[in-house]
């Protein structure tokens, strides 16, 4: 699923040491899990549910937290400043999450639409600086010509979103291309049929 929810999870393992012959061994440590929910970057709800053999906890409200001591759940909401002091190395460690980006083309071209070039600037300033570990171009057409010339259009589509990624600054290494001519319509129509939605490129960042 494209939607991320964030969890801190926190292990520490709480316990005593006795010493002395005629002590017994101390009893096992008992571990204290804590769960925090974090909310999504583009303010979507999302939830987790916590389980246990006699127990079930939905946490859906950011920075709300679940602790599992002795043997039962425990849930509260944790302050924000509290999260943000108390787990800034954990939160700064996360990685971010995948995204997605979708441009629009004019008909029978690979000149993008007005609209999508406005949103080309916004995807060269947030792929400039995201920590890509893999990127996937694919390409669409509409239903206009035949099989053969929409499939070379839909490359053509992708190389070009290709070559502009490397532009500024991706390493080819990490990028994918396809073209998927006018084999996976965004709205299915009928052959010969112009629809704007289907001229399209998917760009993948994960």
């Amino acid at each position: 699923m494209q939607n991320k929810t964030i969890i801190l999870l926190l292990l520490a393992a709480i316990g005593s040491l006795l010493s002395g012959c005629a002590t017994p061994p101390p009893a096992p440590p008992v571990a204290k899990e804590t769960v925090i929910l974090l909310p999504q970057e583009d303010g979507r709800p999302s939830a987790v549910i916590i389980t246990s053999k006699t127990q079930e906890v939905v946490l859906d409200q950011p920075y709300m937290s679940s602790s599992f001591e002795a043997g039962k759940i425990v849930a509260s909401i944790v302050p924000e400043e509290t999260v943000k002091e108390r787990y800034s190395d954990l939160i700064a460690a996360d990685p971010p999450g995948p995204k997605q980006f979708m441009l629009f083309y004019e008909s029978g071209d690979i000149k993008l639409t007005a609209e999508s070039l406005k949103l080309y600037e916004q995807v060269k300033a947030e792929l400039k600086n995201y920590p890509a570990g893999e990127i996937v171009v694919i390409a669409h057409t509409d239903r206009i010509g035949s099989k053969k010339s929409n499939d070379e259009l839909s490359m053509r589509r992708a190389e070009s979103v290709k070559s502009f990624l490397i532009e500024i600054g991706i390493a080819e290494s990490i990028i994918q291309v396809a073209g998927r001519g006018e084999q996976e319509p965004l709205l299915p129509t009928k052959d010969g049929v112009a629809e704007a939605q289907n001229r399209r490129v998917e760009i993948k960042v994960r």
